[in-house]
């Protein structure tokens, strides 16, 4: 894997393969950004609205602006506001769209064996009832699976993809998690009322350094940088019901037969201090994807876009902007 030194996390116009991001490029990305308003500047209330999908209701933020569309789509026990710095950054340029996916967040449960593919097809289906058929698909963790799938089974929708710390290899038939799993079963209702008591208390909790890190060291690196109020809005999704069932439905599903069939230009984002999914899965997305690109992000972890948002937005706005590579078959491909 190649080593950047430069402070630029943006390798201009030519096309790469394989980067690493050393702190030394923090902050000094996204010199823009502070002509759009912060998400706290937002009314969040004037962007959301129910969109019903095969009869249930999706919980969904949409911000006007240019097509395709952003579509950003959540991890495991994650939520919309996950992509608040993002939809933040995009809005006004570009259609920005994030969800909470059924059983997480605001989003009811779905009925029925929940599936990756499951996840996928109702992704699809809310795309459609937005009046979407062309978008760029982020997804983080398990999100990423989800847009991966996507990409894979309805190419003509999904003009790029990126993957920020993507389930789908390492965590297929983990063994660590399925050992893990009778307890978590066990466990399930002590866990969601201790998900829901730290949801009820997001505020209080993410005021307290110590207290912040307790709760967010497992995802972030650092979770005493994450700033309060955004790390209160992390938390203020947890406790839902969706946890068990996503997280059976991760393990028992192999993504990489279905990589190769993604025709789209890809960006693979990571985090060398990734606790959850590791890092040793960017290589293997990288080159099983035909058209793929990879970032990684040294002393971060499993949440780039929260962790670096002004460089992981400047990557975000390149990658969106750069022509496809000649020859590639993403764009406008069947």
């Amino acid at each position: 894997m190649a080593r950047m030194d430069t402070p630029s996390i943006i390798p201009g116009s030519a096309r790469f393969k394989s980067m690493v991001v050393h702190p030394d490029a923090a902050g000094r990305a996204g010199a823009g950004a502070s002509l759009r308003p912060t998400w706290e500047a937002i009314d969040w209330r004037r962007h959301q609205r129910w969109v019903l999908v095969d009869g249930r209701p999706i919980n969904t933020i949409e911000l006007a602006g240019a097509e395709p569309a952003l579509v950003f789509v959540h991890g495991l026990s994650g939520s919309w506001p996950n992509w608040l710095e993002q939809l933040a950054a995009f809005s006004g340029e570009r259609r920005v769209v994030a969800m909470d996916l059924p059983g997480f967040g605001h989003s009811p449960g779905h009925a029925g064996e929940v599936s990756m593919p499951g996840y996928a097809h109702i992704l699809q289906r809310l795309l459609g009832e937005l009046g979407l058929d062309r978008v760029v698909l982020v997804g983080n963790s398990m999100g990423g699976l989800i847009s991966a799938e996507l990409a894979a089974g309805a190419p003509a929708l999904v003009e790029r993809l990126v993957l920020v710390s993507p389930a789908g290899l390492s965590t297929y038939e983990n063994r660590l998690v399925a050992r893990s799993m009778p307890a978590i079963r066990r466990l399930q209702q002590l866990l969601a009322l201790g998900a829901m008591w730290t949801a009820s208390h997001s505020d209080a909790i993410a005021g307290r350094k110590r207290a912040r890190r307790l709760v967010l060291e497992g995802v972030v690196a650092h979770p005493e940088r994450i700033p309060g109020p955004l790390a209160a809005e992390q938390l203020r999704g947890a406790g839902t019901d969706g946890f068990l069932s996503a997280l059976e439905a991760i393990v028992e599903y192999d993504l990489e037969p279905r990589l190769e069939l993604i025709r789209c230009p890809a960006l693979v984002v990571w985090g060398t201090k990734d606790r959850l999914v590791t890092v040793r899965d960017a290589p293997r997305f990288t080159a099983a994807i035909p058209n793929a690109s990879e970032v990684v992000y040294e002393d971060t972890g499993h949440m780039a876009m929260l962790e670096r948002p002004a460089e992981f937005n400047e990557l975000l706005a390149w990658f969106i902007a750069e022509p496809p590579p000649a020859g590639a078959g993403g764009l406008g491909s069947p």
